[in-house]
């Protein structure tokens, strides 16, 4: 795993317009079922804010191949819940996931469309939940708004620790930097903490809604 962040680092570096797409498959690998757990997405989003804070790359193009890469991922793991049905938890490789299948189920059964939402802000959950939710027959107008609004936001607070990173470097000195870096990484995770509480809360006062 860190051979190839590191592969990728210096590819990236080396060849600055092809950030985008990669981010884009990066955040697309990240959000597909099972595989998922393997890609290392959220380092490589760390290198590219990286270069969108010292102005290397172009911001929107590069948030826009992320934000699609997203929603695409989700959206196959989906699909192949949905496709597959119930069968799907009893197959290589999710029977031997019981654990992250029975905890995105709960999550599901628990919060219904929001769990789309705060699923992409939980690690373990994310790539799994959007197949629960095709397993389930969740509505496909019901889990594309989700898809598509979580992948909105999900995507600029993951680049925000790397772009202050980026922009610290470039402008200014080592202790304000380091202190600014610090803030920022905070206040990206808190933001997405309150995202998710906010889901959660919401959700308690309705009935699940799939």
């Amino acid at each position: 795993m860190e051979q190839l962040v590191n592969d990728l680092t210096q590819y990236i570096h080396a060849n600055q317009e092809w950030a985008g797409i990669i981010l884009g498959l990066m955040t697309m690998g990240e959000s597909l079922l099972v595989i998922g757990i393997a890609i290392p997405a959220t380092a490589i989003m760390l290198v590219v804010g990286g270069l969108i804070g010292s102005g290397a790359v172009d911001p929107l193009p590069v948030i826009g191949w992320g934000i699609v890469g997203a929603i695409i991922g989700d959206a196959i793991s989906y699909y192949i819940g949905r496709w597959l049905g119930p069968q799907i938890i009893h197959r290589w490789p999710l029977n031997r996931q019981k654990r992250a299948v029975a905890r995105a189920r709960l999550f599901f059964y628990k919060y219904g469309m929001m769990s789309i939402f705060g699923g992409r802000f939980l690690g373990p959950l994310r790539a799994v939940i959007p197949t629960v939710a095709g397993i389930m027959k969740m509505r496909h107008w019901r889990f594309q708004v989700a898809n598509i609004a979580s992948a909105i936001v999900w995507v600029p607070v993951m680049l925000v620790p790397g772009y202050v990173t980026g922009r610290s470097v470039g402008s200014m000195s080592s202790n304000g930097g380091n202190i600014s870096i610090v803030i920022s990484s905070i206040l990206s995770v808190a933001i997405a903490i309150w995202i998710t509480l906010v889901i959660i809360r919401k959700r308690r006062t309705r009935p699940t809604d799939q």
